[in-house]
């Protein structure tokens, strides 16, 4: 099956071909052509597999007939952080390229200004995280009732930030009569009862078991001491076939630290995480694209949709908290078919967390030896070689103790006194030392 067998328009189709793809991930095959007739989709598919295509391109052909109009976008994406959604503008940028759609994004961490000038001419494409568009709802400064088409992306993920009562809220300011798209990579009851109660008969399509991890990628868990991690990442590192990696820990202390040791081994190593301003991540991430670093250090926060082609490894540093992050984590490689390897260093303290990510994957994760140092003398400065052993000489042999004399031969002077009263009560077979004052016989 090729793309020109989803009906898709010949604008878009050249699109694509240009992007470099010729053929439909399984989540394309099966949600485009529901989408292009208007159904609503439920959509569960893990990462990698081509999941914001198959609602980007159907929706640029929907919106291609229309006009938009001010304060009212036609549609309407929800994402739960600001790369993600600035990625799925991307997305639109590069397919919609020979189509005339207006597009806005909504995200925080940047001035309101600009966003609310894009709303006033009318967009065609809205782009947001739930916090900054309420606050902008809140402000007057956008109308939803015109909204034809409502995409939830990785609702799972929206719940695990406590994003639901914000996604219900702005369900509820929207047309009842309209086209709602929800896409996850897991469907715990919380999501299934949002999609239950928001949309209507939706078509369900699940490419993959929930929570399953991709099979092109090779996983593998490396047993380490605490103080023995950063040595053990940097011999992996070390490692001929990691060609760039993205290493995920679950602070952003531990990213700011771990980024800082790398660059003092010799690492060209960058660092994402949710401290740092929307323009600092945005153009750290662009650095790792264009191969200018190959190694990127990040919290959960770039843990779902953050979409390189060709990310060789991840590495889990901390083994994450919740199961699924495991799963979104170890996503970022393997991904459009490619094979890939993810490496979890995990201590004797994450033996539950680590059951916890093998019970929800189905299957034990591959145990790996910790990669021995190899250092040569070059290596090592300041190092002096120990000199060989040398056998030591034999000991000489203790002079033997004179035997004791018999009591018979002792001298004069060696000769108890006689013994007391006192003396003679105790037991004969006293063998213990005789107290002084024993010794002293009656006045």
């Amino acid at each position: 099956m090729t793309f020109a067998d989803l009906g898709l328009s010949d604008q878009l189709l050249r699109a694509v071909e240009e992007s470099g793809y010729t053929e439909p991930t399984p989540i394309q095959r099966g949600a485009i052509p529901s989408v292009l007739m208007g159904r609503d989709l439920i959509g569960i598919a893990q990462t990698g597999t081509g999941k914001t295509a198959s609602f980007v391109l159907p929706m640029i052909d929907i919106l291609a007939h229309g006009r938009s109009r001010a304060l009212m976008p036609r549609s309407l994406i929800l994402e739960p952080t600001r790369e993600l959604a600035a990625q799925v503008s991307e997305n639109f940028e590069k397919y919609g390229k020979y189509n005339k759609l207006s597009m806005a994004l909504l995200i925080g961490g940047v001035q309101m200004g600009d966003q609310v000038k894009a709303l006033e001419k009318g967009v065609d494409v809205l782009i947001a995280t739930p916090g900054r568009l309420m606050d902008l709802f809140q402000r007057g400064k956008i109308l939803l009732n015109g909204c034809e088409l409502l995409v939830i992306d990785e609702a799972d993920r929206m719940l695990d930030m406590g994003f639901i009562p914000d996604i219900e809220e702005i369900c509820s300011k929207l047309p009842k009569n309209r086209q709602t798209l929800l896409f996850s990579a897991t469907m715990p009851p919380p999501i299934q009862k949002l999609a239950a109660k928001f949309l209507n008969e939706p078509k369900r399509i699940e490419v993959a078991r929930p929570a399953t991890a991709n099979v092109n990628i090779e996983q593998k868990l490396v047993q380490v001491s605490p103080d023995k991690k950063r040595d053990t990442l940097r011999n992996l590192l070390r490692s001929d076939d990691v060609k760039n990696a993205i290493i995920f820990c679950n602070r952003k202390t531990t990213v700011r630290e771990l980024a800082t040791s790398l660059k003092r081994s010799g690492f060209a190593v960058g660092q994402i995480h949710g401290d740092m301003d929307q323009s600092d991540r945005i153009a750290e991430f662009e650095r790792f694209k264009r191969d200018e670093i190959n190694i990127l250090v990040a919290s959960d926060v770039a843990a779902r949709g953050l979409d390189v082609k060709g990310v060789s490894h991840v590495f889990n540093f901390d083994v994450p908290w919740q199961p699924d992050d495991y799963v979104h984590r170890i996503g970022r490689t393997g991904r459009a078919g490619a094979t890939g390897t993810a490496i979890t260093l995990a201590t004797r303290e994450d033996r539950e967390a680590i059951a916890a990510i093998e019970k929800l994957t189905g299957g034990p994760i591959a145990r790996a030896d910790e990669p021995a140092k190899v250092e040569t003398a070059a290596e090592r400065p300041g190092r002096a070689e120990k000199p060989a052993r040398t056998e030591k000489p034999p000991r000489a042999e203790k002079p033997k103790r004179e035997p004791r004399r018999p009591r018979e031969q002792r001298d004069e002077h060696e000769e108890t006194h006689e013994r007391s009263l006192v003396v003679e009560d105790i037991q004969p077979e006293w063998n213990g030392p005789l107290p002084s004052f024993l010794s002293v016989g009656a006045a």
